[in-house]
């Protein structure tokens, strides 16, 4: 038999497990309360995880235009953005202090909604459960399946997730982050201070 990756359907069915609950052959015609809640709870924990921002789900350099309004709207998988102080000057945005207010963008310095020019932003997308890598997808269901144990009335009498288990899965997603990333010690914002300061003998002559 051959072991795939985590489905949605295979995570729902190991929270159910928590409860003593048998597997579901389907999400989308199921009637069981309990793979309802734990579908909402595993989608819950897909948003909130992928909220922080991940190499997988994080998208640079994306340019976004004023329709025929001078608003600009993100689609509704934009979690966050972030603009760069490098390209607040390369993409017409200087000056500007950008948040996401639903789905529009505004602009906090000049307390606007009202754009001239296309912006360029880093967004932190959210993806389907499916779209992630397994080790986001087991720290999602592990965590999904803890938060539904402590929901669920009687859960303590079945096997459940510890938060141990939790923090075990979270290290591998970290772990698996930094691979992707090729993180080294000079990414890290102290050190990186550190070496591109500027020296005694500069500051002097400025």
């Amino acid at each position: 038999m051959t072991i795939g990756k985590t489905t949605k359907l295979s995570a729902v069915n190991t929270i159910l497990s928590i409860v003593g609950e048998p597997p579901i052959s389907s999400l989308s015609s199921t009637k069981n309360a309990d793979a309802i809640l734990s579908e909402q709870i595993l989608d819950e924990v897909t948003r909130e995880v992928q909220a922080r921002g991940w190499h997988f789900n994080i998208v640079e350099d994306v340019v976004y235009s004023p329709d025929s309004t001078n608003t600009i709207t993100v689609s509704d998988d934009v979690l966050r953005i972030d603009i760069e102080p490098v390209n607040n000057t390369s993409s017409g945005s200087n000056g500007k202090d950008l948040l996401l207010r639903g789905n529009k963008l505004y602009d906090r310095k000049n307390q606007t909604y009202t754009f001239t020019d296309s912006v360029k932003l880093t967004v932190v997308t959210l993806l389907p459960f499916t779209d992630l890598p397994e080790t986001a997808r087991n720290y999602v269901m592990i965590r999904a399946g803890r938060i539904f144990s402590d929901r669920m009335v009687g859960s303590e009498k079945h096997h459940s997730f510890t938060l141990r288990d939790e923090m075990q899965a979270f290290a591998n997603l970290r772990e698996s982050e930094m691979d992707a990333n090729d993180f080294t010690i000079f990414d890290h914002a102290h050190t990186n201070r550190a070496v591109n300061r500027i020296s005694v003998v500069d500051r002097i002559g400025h």
